[in-house]
């Protein structure tokens, strides 16, 4: 079946390859990104996500973690910032002025993961996606909070989900699709169902199904084979970079970004 929305990258070979010439080679140019994430147990993921930003060309990052971390991360973690935590150890209400005043010297914002399932968190996190109108890319454990909310982000501009197979099951769901996503279904009707809905909401959805990434924005498919089993943070802070540094290009960037 030929669908003309639907594009095949392999490996090695982009699809947009004047993306890779277009890229900044100046850090002054290359952007600024704010990554948010981790509690007081687990902050694997803002880690991972910095160390990610950072080969793929980004000018300046910066790691805003809860303040519990201090002590323990503040001497040893570059470029990180700290803002108010809650008893459990995850990022408190008040938290959100800090993720505010970050993001407004950020170019976009990217929310890594590790936040841990917290009440608190949850409420900043979805006055953060009200107030902060620009770039931000979300992965992992964040979306986990918004599994039954998914029109908070699916209709938010200037999105881009990077969701585990099983995460956009249970948001398309709750998005009330009429047609079921199953782990069964056929990479084609896979790619039928993303380019319906991505026609209709300005949000990205990039999600993995077997051994296929799938990028979807505006009804636009993009597809790679991608064996990688712990993908999601790494994919996530690539494209997020990409992304910041081709605005306009959002589909070329972020099928660039994963070549």
């Amino acid at each position: 079946m030929e669908l003309s929305f639907w594009h095949k990258q392999a490996a090695g070979e982009p699809l947009y390859e004047n993306m890779l010439w277009s890229k900044p080679e100046n850090k002054l140019h290359a952007g600024k990104i704010l990554i948010i994430g981790g509690n007081e147990h687990v902050f694997a993921a803002p880690g991972e996500a910095y160390n990610q930003v950072l080969k793929s060309g980004v000018g300046v990052a910066k790691v805003l973690l809860p303040d519990v971390l201090q002590k323990t991360v503040g001497k040893i973690l570059e470029n990180g910032e700290f803002a108010p935590s809650n008893k459990s150890g995850s990022f408190a209400k008040t938290a959100l002025g800090e993720w505010l005043a970050h993001a407004a010297w950020a170019d976009a914002v990217l929310l890594a993961g590790d936040v841990g399932r917290n009440s608190e968190t949850t409420i900043a996190l979805e006055q953060f996606f009200k107030k902060y109108t620009e770039q931000l890319t979300i992965t992992q454990d964040c979306l986990d909070l918004f599994l039954l909310q998914p029109e908070k982000l699916f209709e938010r501009p200037k999105t881009t989900i990077v969701a585990s197979f099983s995460q956009l099951q249970k948001m398309w769901t709750h998005y009330h699709q009429v047609t079921p996503l199953t782990y069964d279904s056929s990479l084609v009707r896979i790619v039928e169902l993303l380019h319906g809905l991505t026609q209709k909401i300005p949000a990205f959805i990039v999600t993995k199904h077997q051994d296929e990434l799938i990028i979807a924005v505006r009804g636009n498919i993009c597809t790679m084979k991608n064996s990688d089993e712990i993908w999601r943070v790494r994919t996530g802070a690539r494209m997020a970079t990409w992304w910041l540094q081709s605005p306009n290009k959002p589909f070329e960037a972020l099928c660039t970004a994963v070549v």
